[in-house]
């Protein structure tokens, strides 16, 4: 009988550092960084600062690759916390993540705090990120998920309440109420200002600019 050891019988690390970032997640922050911290000629060169991507913030990430090299690393990220810090199945994050749009954002931000806190000097932002960030993401998740993808994602219970939410009756008594209040107490001597770029105030009726609607 052999004495070599099966496969999973091989010693294994006792703990699983951080997963890295890609190359272009990386650049992403390395310019966030020029931006804080460079010379006044570094931050002109990187343009308008407002169009960054921001790994914290998915929607900003806009380029192809580097949003899919931003979800790879969140799938890492996942896969991570479950396994190193997940011992029980109430905190387990679903394989169905991606489908939570609140998940999405949340896993965003403790992504990128983590990162800062493993690159920090001391181990005061680490010790927040245990005692606060994790704990707290995990309410939020058990909150707001309950039981309901335990056995597999199941569809959003308020799908039904949002289409209510966006239907054209209930968009427009909202956009009514909006202009309403823009108008109360307004000086005399300022002219309506619209409330977005489609609508216009003509002759005191809100008219949408792309319908031609008069919006009631």
């Amino acid at each position: 009988m052999s004495d070599q050891p099966r496969p999973d019988n091989q010693p294994q690390p006792l703990v699983q550092g951080f997963p890295r970032p890609g190359r272009l997640v990386e650049h992403a922050y390395w310019e966030l960084t020029i931006a804080a911290t460079g010379t006044p000629v570094q931050v002109k060169a990187l343009g308008d600062l407002r169009r960054l991507p921001r790994p914290w913030d998915p929607p900003t990430c806009t380029h192809p690759d580097l949003r899919l090299e931003l979800w790879m690393w969140l799938e890492d990220v996942t896969t991570w916390i479950n396994h190193e810090y997940n011992w029980d199945p109430d905190t387990y994050i679903p394989t169905c993540w991606p489908n939570h749009p609140h998940l999405v954002h949340d896993l965003a931000v403790l992504a990128d705090q983590r990162r800062r806190a493993g690159m920090a000097n001391t181990s005061d932002a680490l010790e927040d990120w245990h005692r606060y960030a994790l704990p707290t993401f995990h309410d939020r998740m058990r909150e707001r998920l309950k039981t309901h993808c335990d056995n597999g994602h199941q569809p959003w219970p308020s799908t039904s309440r949002h289409a209510r939410h966006t239907s054209d009756p209930h968009h427009r008594r909202r956009i009514h109420t909006y202009t309403i209040d823009a108008r109360f107490d307004a000086p005399q001597d300022l002219a309506p200002v619209a409330p977005s770029a489609r609508l216009r105030v003509v002759d005191g009726e809100v008219l949408d600019q792309e319908t031609g609607e008069v919006l009631e």
